[in-house]
């Protein structure tokens, strides 16, 4: 591979890639509606058998009344923390420093809401019950990520979900499920997602991560939460004349993968301990608890590329496309295990990591 190849388009040459569900292409779609009846009547502005029956199969899952589909979480996640706020006229809730309204979605709750976070936890953990029972402002509602992806998919355990909600409820607090992956961290807990989602006030759950539909996400609660977010979607402009590809290709991709996600799990496990035996290579968790973790290199970014470059020219297996900088010393990575892992031949993935090692030997 030439010098000037960026990592990227090297990873994509690979004939084996370890992560993921494989291209983001047009056939994505192709395959889901392959088998489609065209007679199929379209969705209409949020009405419509296509979209209704897929709303109520997902209230269903969830163990929630009743769910709506928006075309992204962004939208939906906004929209329920600001009828909690509205509910209660208290205009500040909490949530983890690294939560993707805080650090991904340009301030949007702040401006368009008016609505003000108070950040629970320190950026390198998750939050505990004790940062809960410490908050000393009035908030409308709380915000759990699970799991908490910007630091590796860490997850509290179950007892603290039980207590935080008993807090919540206790208080008068709406306690909102960030549940963009929420089937990928089922088998960890060893229960499902009604349990789960039992906890709290609304849910919303992302159709496109792990499942790996084209776009969208359900936000699910009770009638009333429902019929005020139907009013915010079509302002946020999120009724679409029709929103039938997405729902299709997401129910389509959700019967082939929710079943496997246990499969992932174990198989991100798996992969986390062949990192784990290499010198200056951790994973963060150290055993993953769903089917992502972190991958924390002690080596300068540019550095650990010009590795990986080598190892993907050398042995055709592309571990990541990207590299994040930590510091001028340290790098790391995000793994997010889907139906690809399993394609890769278990002698030519320990060969790769025998060829990463001992480079990273090396340059110790």
């Amino acid at each position: 591979m030439a010098d000037e190849m960026t990592l990227l388009d090297a990873f994509k040459q690979t004939k084996f890639q370890v992560v993921g569900h494989g291209p983001r292409n047009v056939q994505v779609l192709k395959d889901a509606l392959a088998d489609t009846d065209g007679d199929l009547e379209s969705d209409m502005y949020g009405k419509g058998k296509v979209i209704e029956d897929f709303q109520n199969k997902m209230a269903a899952y969830l163990g929630m009344e009743e769910a709506i589909f928006f075309p992204s979480g962004t939208m939906a996640q906004q929209i329920a923390l600001r009828i909690w706020c509205d509910q209660t006229e208290i205009y500040k809730v909490a949530y983890h420093p690294l939560c993707h309204l805080e650090i991904h979605e340009q301030d949007g709750l702040k401006r368009l809401h008016n609505i003000q976070p108070v950040l629970l936890a320190e950026e390198d953990r998750i939050i505990e019950l004790e940062d809960v029972l410490n908050v000393q402002e009035d908030i409308s509602c709380l915000l759990l990520e699970l799991p908490q992806r910007e630091i590796g998919g860490q997850l509290p355990d179950y007892a603290t979900l039980e207590a935080i909600s008993q807090h919540c409820r206790e208080h008068g607090i709406k306690l909102h499920l960030d549940g963009a992956r929420l089937f990928e961290v089922l088998p960890y807990y060893g229960t499902t997602a009604e349990e789960i989602c039992r906890l709290f006030d609304s849910v919303y759950v992302s159709l496109y991560k792990g499942i790996g539909g084209v776009a969208g996400a359900i936000l699910a609660g009770n009638p009333d939460f429902i019929a005020e977010s139907v009013i915010w979607k079509r302002r946020y402009g999120g009724d679409l004349i029709s929103l039938y590809p997405y729902i299709i290709a997401d129910d389509w991709y959700l019967s082939k993968r929710l079943d496997k996600m246990g499969q992932y799990y174990k198989d991100a496990r798996e992969l986390a301990e062949y990192y784990n035996r290499c010198s200056g290579i951790s994973t963060v968790p150290s055993v993953p608890v769903s089917n992502m973790f972190h991958v924390q290199v002690e080596l300068p970014k540019d550095e650990f590329e010009r590795i990986l470059l080598e190892m993907y020219e050398n042995t055709g297996i592309g571990l990541t496309g990207s590299i994040r900088e930590i510091s001028d010393v340290r790098c790391y990575f995000e793994v997010s295990i889907g139906d690809q892992y399993e394609k890769v031949p278990k002698e030519a993935l320990g060969k790769a990591f025998d060829f990463l090692g001992s480079r990273m030997l090396a340059v110790q």
